[in-house]
């Protein structure tokens, strides 16, 4: 259980880098590029993958470690403009709704039996998703504004265009798949045993340099404190990745436990943390949510 605790921490820990960075004026692609080359870094020094056998990857092995360099930075490219289109409150529940992808999957996909107290478990964490994602009226109903014009200026949702609406939702619609299909491709890559330390660090060089030549192609200005920011960044990153995987070896056969307790336990400690140092305000819904997410997790967890 401690390899999931540990994930979420870490977990909850990006997020509040992530809010803090945007009042710390960093630029945060250049953070996410330092990223991926810290992870690097951490996988080579604390994982030491053996070096021999990087290039001699199985047929799956290479589509699961191109699929993950791949989507990891355009991902996050997505979510960044899901941000400008439909605004951050849309972004962020298109994010945790993507967990209905992974559950479906771990019956689907990964064969897991389906009990009735497993079912009741899925229930309750969707209701606590709903509860926890019920923001209080009137909050950051400026800032979660979507760009573009969709609001008018007498409160009414005008559209300054259907190809603008259309470009939101479709971005909305990627933030969603992305981010399941992510949660699946760890979950097979735990699969590998041992053999996930050489995928993982080839994941994350490849997304390195893909987020490396994208900033170029954008001609970008390189900035000290951003990438230094990225450093830390990393570090955390690493760390969530790391045990979210070790979380699925230690429950190989209950990925549902994982993947539930994973996303409604980020959301629910992120929920507190928002307001606790950041006087987010919280609703009693959201404390329902809360108290729904720790029943599921209950009920999930193997008897």
């Amino acid at each position: 259980m401690h390899t999931l605790i540990l994930s979420i921490t870490f977990s909850v820990m990006v997020s509040v880098f992530l809010k803090l960075a945007r009042r710390c004026q960093v630029r945060i692609e250049q953070a996410i590029a330092m990223n991926y080359v810290t992870a690097c870094a951490l996988c080579l020094w604390l994982l030491r993958p053996p070096l021999e056998s990087l290039g001699r990857q199985t047929p799956a092995g290479w589509a699961l470690l191109g699929l993950l360099g791949v989507l990891l930075p355009t991902v996050f490219l997505i979510m960044a403009a899901a941000v400008r289109q439909a605004g951050i409150v849309l972004s962020d529940t298109a994010q945790r709704l993507s967990l209905i992808i992974p559950i479906l999957a771990a019956f689907l996909v990964f064969h897991e039996a389906l009990s009735g107290q497993k079912g009741l478990g899925i229930l309750l964490a969707l209701g606590a998703l709903a509860c926890l994602l019920r923001r209080p009226a009137g909050a950051s109903a400026q800032s979660d504004a979507p760009a573009g014009g969709i609001a008018s200026a007498d409160g009414n949702a005008t559209g300054a265009s259907d190809l603008k609406g259309r470009l939101a939702w479709l971005t909305l619609l990627g933030v969603w798949a992305g981010y399941g299909t992510i949660d699946i491709l760890f979950k097979q890559m735990a699969r590998t045993g041992s053999g996930f330390t050489s995928t993982l660090l080839l994941s994350f060089a490849l997304a390195a340099v893909l987020m490396g030549l994208w900033l170029l192609i954008r001609r970008t200005r390189w900035h000290a404190r951003s990438l230094a920011s990225g450093i830390l960044l990393g570090a955390l990153n690493f760390s969530n990745i790391y045990f979210y995987i070790r979380a699925h070896q230690t429950y190989p056969d209950n990925p549902t436990l994982v993947f539930a307790a994973m996303n409604i336990g980020v959301i629910s400690i992120g929920t507190l943390v928002g307001a606790g140092l950041f006087r987010e305000r919280l609703s009693r819904t959201n404390a329902v949510g809360i108290a729904l997410a720790l029943a599921a997790i209950v009920l999930l967890f193997p008897r």
